[in-house]
């Protein structure tokens, strides 16, 4: 299964979700997962990448051009992720395929890419977001 297809007006914080702010290095769509630069600002998560890259600080809640804030949030226990998965209790783990996406097929992250979970969906559409880095993939 290929990454998963997000509408980025449907992508919303619960009231459990908090929000941060940090500048964006990088233009930046809402719904993508960031990670944090040593200069503080944020670009695209890549589970291919190199650390930082290859780590999530969170997603974000707008678009943004390189040099703008970017709103985003950290954890959620019910987040709307703007993408329907195609069943609750699904494990959702960082794309490898394209930076800052998502998908929910363990068997399509590369070889060699670190495994970043995002979540787990509580519904098709709601997940548990709580990013988890893990091992590199075999």
């Amino acid at each position: 299964m290929a990454d998963l297809a997000v509408t980025a007006a449907n992508v919303l914080k619960s009231s459990n979700g908090t929000i941060g702010v940090l500048t964006a290095a990088t233009t930046i769509t809402r719904g993508q997962y960031i990670y944090t630069l040593a200069a503080g600002t944020v670009g695209l998560a890549d589970s291919n990448g190199t650390t930082p890259a290859n780590s999530v600080t969170g997603i974000a809640l707008a678009d943004v051009a390189t040099g703008q804030p970017v709103p985003y949030v950290p954890t959620d226990t019910a987040l709307t992720t703007g993408f329907t998965a195609s069943a609750a209790g699904v494990v959702i783990y960082l794309s490898s395929d394209t930076a800052g996406a998502a998908t929910e097929t363990y068997a399509d992250l590369d070889s060699g890419s670190t495994v970043i979970v995002l979540g787990s969906m509580l519904t098709t559409t709601t997940m548990k977001f709580s990013p988890l880095v893990g091992g590199v993939k075999p």
